[in-house]
């Protein structure tokens, strides 16, 4: 059972926590000026490609898509179709896993974005930039675990552990007191 006065510890991140959503979506016929214009009217940087049969994520189109496959080939944006430069499968990661999970498939993958399911259903979206933007909140956990592993206890500012002055026993919480370090009880004791 956990005690109401303790605070809980966070040992993991899940993808849900961080993503995007609602996706935003385009169809393979559609045209590379109007997923241009999807792009910057929702401030995103990628859109999803839905088949159209059955509105199943076919792949992902992204601003450096845009720039590779079209802008730099000095390609007319109204003339070309999602079709002809998705990329494809999108690769998807549960809404339930780690972000530590999803990073690493980023990482494998060498993509920076991840399409997000839950019960088999695209849900969302997830980023590098959303990772980034927790990096603190992950670095926290990092160091609560490496306590925890390590055996510490949280400590009250001012308190040091280490062994009293004056009855030699263990404590976490020694004060320093007329240049001597006491524990709780030999303190009570003076």
């Amino acid at each position: 059972m956990v005690n109401p006065k303790e605070p809980e510890i966070r040992t993991r991140i899940l993808v849900r926590e961080v993503m995007s959503s609602p996706v935003i979506t385009a169809g393979p016929n559609e045209n590379i000026a109007n997923i241009a214009s999807k792009m910057v009217e929702s401030n995103v940087g990628s859109v999803i490609i839905l088949s159209n049969s059955d509105d199943e994520p076919l792949g992902i189109i992204t601003e450096g898509d845009l720039v590779k496959k079209v802008v730099s080939k000095n390609l007319l944006p109204e003339k070309v179709r999602a079709k002809d430069i998705v990329t494809k499968p999108l690769q998807m990661v549960d809404a339930e896993k780690d972000l530590v999970e999803a990073a690493k498939m980023m990482r494998k993958h060498r993509i920076k974005r991840l399409g997000v399911s839950y019960k088999g259903k695209l849900v969302g979206i997830v980023s590098m930039s959303d990772l980034i933007g927790v990096t603190p909140e992950l670095m926290e956990i990092l160091s609560e675990k490496a306590k925890i592993v390590l055996g510490e206890v949280r400590k009250q500012r001012g308190y040091v552990a280490g062994y009293c002055d004056l009855c030699n026993q263990w404590s976490d919480f020694l004060l320093e007191m007329d240049g001597k370090f006491l524990c709780e009880e030999c303190r009570a004791e003076t």
